[in-house]
């Protein structure tokens, strides 16, 4: 607490009282003075590597995946590590935070800080400005999480059903047509809901999603089938002056809120164990295998991570003839279901065009 008469006994109780709530809070007295000491010198401190980390890479990412990444270190990693020299952390130390993470319960969010700060690690040492990344000496050290499927309608009967439901949905115009556009595009609900007008192009028959707003960061190209154009043209009328497909009911300005589609489909009578916005994604590709299209063709659709980086960069345009083929043939599909209202005889690709 400081040397006689130097530091007064007063001033020795203050500093004890300091270290006693430095305590109760999960910090260690001495290791908190080294990381003050580290940091008024400008030492490399966790935090500093890691924002500095963060600025380098999150302009790659969507500005929502950025958002996760900060806001779990910033609330789960920086008050207990963000002072520490990085170098100087170790791998108990590093696990002590991860549990303090799992002990309520947020086993996922655990794994994912432990992927982040590895990330943080491996740049140091990249860099010259620590030696090794402890992330690596803890797998197995977190239980596994368990994966959890959106729910999804996979039988044709009860698709049909799900469809005639959307049609007699007595809400708003502009959730019904989310709503009924959502099973024959089968985009993730984000990109859904965020739709520009500026993006469809009726002649071509097409809507481009620009990169930034996709998850794997490169365009997509969504076939448009004659039922979607016509649900764009019954929509149109209403929003088609403004920004966006679907805009906030209390702004304009701004997409529709991303629980609008969830809601409706809960006020349908639809629980979360059986239908979600991302269910619509499931349904559609579990039957387009079944009837035999080409796997790639169906993957390429739903905009799902290409392992290969270089083929990365051009794919957005891979399959495309085989997708709209697929498309239109996928929303004949769904019109059948919906007016027959039974399960109807397995159909393979060449029996859809």
């Amino acid at each position: 607490m400081g040397v006689y008469p130097e530091t007064s006994l007063r001033e020795a109780r203050e500093r004890r009282d300091e270290a006693k709530k430095k305590i109760e809070s999960g910090i260690d007295p001495s290791h908190a003075r080294k990381a003050k000491k580290e940091s008024d010198s400008g030492a490399d401190t966790f935090e500093t590597i890691a924002r500095e980390w963060f600025e380098k890479f999150s302009p790659t990412w969507s500005p929502s995946h950025g958002d996760r990444i900060i806001r779990r270190l910033e609330r789960d990693i920086f008050p207990w590590l963000g002072k520490r020299s990085i170098k100087d952390i170790k791998a108990p130390e590093f696990l002590a935070v991860l549990r303090r993470i799992e002990s309520r319960g947020a086993v996922e969010t655990a794994h994912r800080a432990s992927q982040n700060c590895g990330q943080v690690f491996r740049y140091a040492a990249a860099m010259g400005r620590t030696e090794g990344d402890p992330s690596g000496d803890l797998r197995g050290a977190i239980p596994p999480t368990t994966t959890k499927h959106h729910a999804s309608i996979t039988d044709p009967k009860e698709i049909g059903g799900l469809l005639r439901a959307i049609d007699s949905y007595e809400g708003g115009l502009v959730v019904r047509c989310a709503l009924k556009l959502a099973p024959l595009v089968f985009v993730r609900p984000g990109e859904l809901r965020r739709a520009e007008w500026s993006e469809i192009d009726f002649e071509k028959m097409e809507w481009r999603i620009p990169a930034e707003k996709m998850k794997m960061r490169e365009q997509h190209i969504v076939p448009l089938s004659r039922q979607a154009l016509g649900i764009l043209r019954e929509l149109q009328p209403l929003t088609g002056e403004g920004k966006y497909l679907f805009p906030s009911p209390r702004s304009w300005d701004r997409p529709m809120s991303e629980n609008a589609v969830l809601a409706a489909l809960r006020r349908m009578g639809y629980s979360g164990d059986q239908m979600t916005g991302h269910g619509f994604r499931s349904m559609a590709s579990t039957i387009l295998i079944e009837q035999g299209w080409n796997r790639d063709a169906i993957e390429r659709q739903l905009a799902h991570a290409e392992r290969d980086e270089i083929r990365a960069a051009y794919n957005y345009a891979q399959h495309l003839p085989e997708r709209r083929k697929m498309m239109q043939a996928w929303a004949n599909y769904l019109d059948e279901l919906r007016i027959d209202g039974q399960i109807l005889p397995f159909k393979t690709k060449e029996g859809m065009k």
